[in-house]
């Protein structure tokens, strides 16, 4: 389907399995119209975030090929999962066709780079080698359990906290996997003994299902999580058990920036909620676009010069605050720890301590990164 819409509305996000927008060209250019297309999903256990993804690989190629043959798009935002973003990677870049997408795959601006790809919100673990070095560093933890869904974004998440955590003199003493539709987690909590804290890695509203039964378990072990555990958009459906979870995001609500108070204010008088990550990686994507289309002057017939564009964006005033991109198209930008606290009868993040500017390698160096293993269920190894 196609729609016309405004810049603010644009901006604003949108939502469906597949849908096409049809943007005015900057007005520094006469250019035809922009046409964006949209994937996303609106079932199965990753929704909240497809709404803000119960995903088919298979399905998300199909309305790839729709969108680039039939609606001939000049960009697709989306998808979000990692395992539809590899479905659709080697098409798209056969199409040329440039992907803004939030989904975090590794190996997508890493061994098996996309040069028509844009990443402006994180690879899995870029997240969580912050989130380790301050658990290591500040929090003094030594010895933790991992948790997270039994797919690649959990395994790439807890990867990556493995490696710095253990780089820093910590251990991952058991890494448990429950399947993504797993109604009962009891079997995995009895598991979680003798450590320091747990550091969970759910996505979509799998993270609301585990800390209620966390609680309910009667575990008091500090609560360490990513980016979807300590989302803003869920934090209206936690109760107490969220109090204290500290996560770590590339985008924070409490974040004072002008950009990132429209941003907030505008998701909230449209639709009536309050905006998390998912939101608002849409939204930066839309900047990204608009950015490198003024530079254009509105044309994306040249498809190299369009992704030499897109990745040379760099942005200071943005929701997420100031970012660049690498040379494989991958964020550079400043993640936040937060603690999840109760103010008055509503639950928040705030922010305790910031890491600027990093890279997807972390502190190591690129090329020794790349020469290791992607992160994986198993890799790296736990120590014996």
């Amino acid at each position: 389907m196609a729609t016309r819409i405004g810049r603010r509305e644009f901006l604003a996000g949108t939502a469906g399995a597949m849908a096409v927008a049809t943007l005015p060209a900057p007005a520094i250019s006469q250019s035809k119209p922009v046409h964006i297309g949209l994937l996303t999903v609106k079932t199965g256990p990753l929704a909240a975030g497809g709404i803000h993804t119960g995903g088919n690989p298979a399905g998300t190629k199909t309305k790839t090929q729709e969108l680039v043959e039939r609606d001939h798009v000049d960009m697709i935002f989306g998808p979000l999962a990692a395992f539809e973003l590899l479905a659709i990677t080697d098409y798209a870049a056969q199409a040329k066709m440039p992907i803004l997408s939030l989904a975090a795959a590794e190996d997508m601006t890493q061994r098996r780079p996309n040069p028509y790809f844009v990443r402006a919100s994180a690879t899995s673990s870029q997240n969580m080698h912050p989130l380790a070095d301050y658990a290591a560093k500040e929090l003094k933890f030594k010895r933790v359990i991992t948790i997270a869904d039994d797919f690649a974004f959990g395994h790439e998440q807890m990867a990556g906290f493995q490696r710095v955590f253990e780089d820093a003199g910590g251990r991952v003493v058991k890494k448990l996997w429950p399947p993504l539709v797993t109604p009962d987690y009891t079997p995995y909590l009895a598991q979680i003994s003798g450590v320091d804290a747990v550091v969970q890695g759910f996505a979509g509203s799998n993270p609301l299902k585990f800390m209620k039964q966390y609680q309910d378990q009667g575990l008091k072990l500090p609560v360490l999580g990513g980016g979807p555990a300590g989302d803003e958009a869920l934090l209206k459906s936690y109760g107490d058990e969220a109090v204290g979870m500290i996560s770590v995001s590339a985008y924070t609500g409490d974040l004072d920036t002008p950009s990132n108070k429209r941003f907030i204010d505008g998701i909230v008088r449209d639709y009536g909620n309050i905006p998390g990550l998912y939101a608002a990686g849409l939204y930066i994507n839309g900047m990204v676009a608009e950015a490198a289309l003024e530079k254009t002057g509105g044309k994306t017939d040249d498809r190299e010069a369009f992704i030499r564009a897109l990745r040379a964006v760099a942005l200071v005033d943005t929701p997420r605050g100031p970012f660049s991109f690498d040379h494989f198209g991958n964020v550079v930008g400043t993640f936040y720890i937060r603690r999840c606290e109760r103010k008055g009868d509503k639950l928040v993040n705030t922010t305790i301590k910031t890491y600027p500017k990093v890279s997807q390698f972390w502190t190591y160096d690129e090329k020794w990164f790349l020469a290791q293993p992607v992160y994986s269920r198993d890799y790296p190894p736990l120590k014996s």
